[in-house]
């Protein structure tokens, strides 16, 4: 049987200036070239936290609406070449992100918190990278760990958010949707 976690989430710290330093695709190539297998399997295609994971370059620390597209027709091109471990999904009643963390990421300490209510951060720090906890997102947080910032739906319950690590392989990400939206379209159904 799968060994399951809950991951706790948390508000983000209010105080912090994170991600003051943008993830720029001169940065991420100069740091992929540089940084190793763990870095490259990290951020690497295929990844959640590879800045190319939509297709183009887009930095990881940036809210991106995911629910807004088919995981199909966005990663289409990558799950062919199977380099694409990530998918998401809606239903009626909630939303679902679940990927495979890369093995550079994987036994780091991972976090998931809402930010602003409406985005979901997923972060985590390189083991053995000595930085105060504080401050490793305020300069080339890329150094230090890795991140994912996700927009949510307007109907989304952002409170009752769950949050899950199966294997320290896998990570899961549920959020129910209002139960008011859920009401309104059951009856439109029927």
């Amino acid at each position: 049987m799968p060994a399951r976690r809950v991951i706790e989430i948390g508000p983000a710290d209010q105080n912090s200036h994170k991600w003051r330093v943008p993830f720029t695709e001169d940065a991420f190539h100069s740091f992929i070239v540089h940084g190793g297998v763990a870095v490259r399997n990290v951020f690497g295609e295929g990844s959640l936290f590879s800045p190319l994971l939509f297709g183009k370059f887009f930095d990881p620390a940036d809210a991106f609406p995911l629910w807004e597209f088919e995981s199909d027709a966005l990663l289409s091109g990558l799950r062919n070449a199977s380099k694409s471990t990530v998918d998401w999904s809606a239903t009626n009643a909630d939303y679902l992100l679940k990927a495979e963390l890369p093995v550079g990421a994987r036994k780091c300490d991972v976090d998931v918190c809402n930010l602003k209510e409406m985005v979901v951060e997923i972060s985590g720090r390189w083991r053995g990278r000595e930085t105060d906890p504080k401050d490793w997102k305020n300069g080339p947080w890329w150094e230090y760990g890795f991140a994912r910032r996700l927009e949510l739906p307007e109907d989304a319950n952002w409170t009752k958010m769950e949050a899950y690590i199966t294997d320290d392989i896998f990570i899961e990400i549920r959020i129910p949707k209002n139960s008011s939206d859920i009401d309104l379209q059951q009856m439109q159904a029927v």
